[in-house]
C-alpha cells in the first residue's frame, strides 16, 4: 500500500535514527582500529633491525587484528550506506506519489541541473567483496534483457519530434504496460513537459549504482569506447569517445562528443558523471 505522509516521515525519522548510531559506532571502530595500525606501523619500523620470532609473532597477531577490524568497519559503513538508500527510496516514493496524483513540482531549469548532478553524485557506490559478480546496472554493466525498469527510475528514451527527427533523451518511467509491452515515460525536463509513449527497443535503463573505480574497474567502459553520454548543461545524450576513465569514486569520466563544428570532428574534452554514459544501443529495428 502507498505510504502516507505521516508514515512516510515516520519511516525516514526511524532510518535516521539508526544511521546516526551506526556513524557513531563506525567513529568508535575507527579510532579503536587507528590505535592498532599505529602499533603495526612503529614494530614494522623496529622489525627492520629486530628479526626475533617474537616480534614477528605480534606483528602476525597485530595484522589478523587489524583485518578483523576493517571487516567489522566495513560491515559497518555497509550497513550506514543501506539504510542512506533505504531513506532515498522512500522519499522517491513520496515524490511518485505526488506525480500520481498530481501535485507534481516544477523545477526551474537551473535547478534541474544541479539536481542531476547531486543525483549523480549520490548514486549507491558498488564496492565488491573478494569473489562478487558485479551485479547489473552498476557502471557499464547493462540491464538484463528481461529487465523492466521501474516507476521514478532514470532512462534514456529515443523519442521523434515534430520535425522528425529522433534523439535520446532523459526521461523518468511513470510505468510499464505489460499487455503492450511499453513505457510511458515523462521527459525530464520541465520546460517540454512531454510524455511518452515507447517500446523497450527505445529504452535504455540508466546505471543504479556507481562503479568503483578502484576494485571494480572492469565495470567501466574501456578508454576508445564510443559511448552515449548526456552532453552538459543539457537533457539529451550524443556519441561520444571515453578519453579517460575515472580514478576515484568522486570522479567522473571524460568524454570527446562528436561535433562537426570542429576540425577534428570532437569536442574539448568534458566531464559526464557515470550515471549518464551508457552503451550504444543497437536498434534493427525501431517502432514507436
Amino acid at each position: 500500500m502507498p505510504l502516507t505522509a505521516e508514515q512516510a516521515m515516520l519511516q525516514v525519522q526511524e532510518r535516521l535514527k539508526s544511521l546516526k548510531t551506526l556513524v557513531c559506532e563506525i567513529e568508535t571502530e575507527r579510532k579503536r582500529n587507528e590505535t592498532n595500525i599505529n602499533n603495526v606501523m612503529r614494530l614494522t619500523k623496529m622489525s627492520s633491525e629486530d628479526k626475533s620470532p617474537a616480534l614477528n609473532h605480534k606483528l602476525k597477531t597485530l595484522y589478523k587484528v587489524g583485518l578483523q577490524d576493517a571487516i567489522q568497519e566495513e560491515a559497518l559503513i555497509r550497513q550506514a550506506l543501506a539504510k542512506i538508500q533505504d531513506i532515498r527510496n522512500i522519499r522517491n516514493e513520496r515524490r511518485i506519489q505526488a506525480r500520481n496524483a498530481g501535485n507534481k513540482e516544477t523545477i526551474r531549469r537551473g535547478a534541474l541541473m544541479k539536481m542531476l548532478q547531486i543525483s549523480a553524485q549520490t548514486l549507491p557506490l558498488f564496492v565488491s567483496k573478494p569473489g562478487e559478480k558485479i551485479p547489473h546496472l552498476c557502471g557499464s554493466i547493462p540491464a538484463d534483457s528481461s529487465y523492466i525498469a521501474k516507476p521514478g527510475d532514470m532512462v534514456a528514451a529515443l523519442v521523434k519530434s515534430e520535425e522528425g527527427e529522433e534523439n535520446w533523451i532523459l526521461a523518468e518511467v511513470v510505468q510499464y504496460v505489460s499487455s503492450t509491452s511499453k513505457y510511458e515515460v515523462d521527459d525530464i525536463d520541465e520546460e517540454q513537459k512531454d510524455r511518452h509513449v515507447l517500446s523497450r527497443r527505445r529504452i535504455v535503463p540508466l546505471p543504479l549504482m556507481r562503479a568503483n573505480p578502484e576494485t571494480d574497474g572492469q565495470a567501466l567502459f574501456p578508454k576508445g569506447t564510443t559511448v552515449m553520454a548526456l552532453y552538459p548543461q543539457t537533457t539529451c545524450f550524443y556519441k561520444a569517445i571515453i578519453n579517460q576513465l575515472p580514478q576515484t569514486a568522486n570522479e567522473e569520466y571524460e568524454v570527446l562528443f562528436e561535433d562537426p563544428t570542429y576540425p577534428d570532428g570532437y569536442s574539448p574534452p568534458l566531464f559526464v558523471a557515470q550515471r549518464y554514459v551508457i552503451a550504444i544501443k543497437q536498434n534493427k529495428k525501431t517502432t514507436s
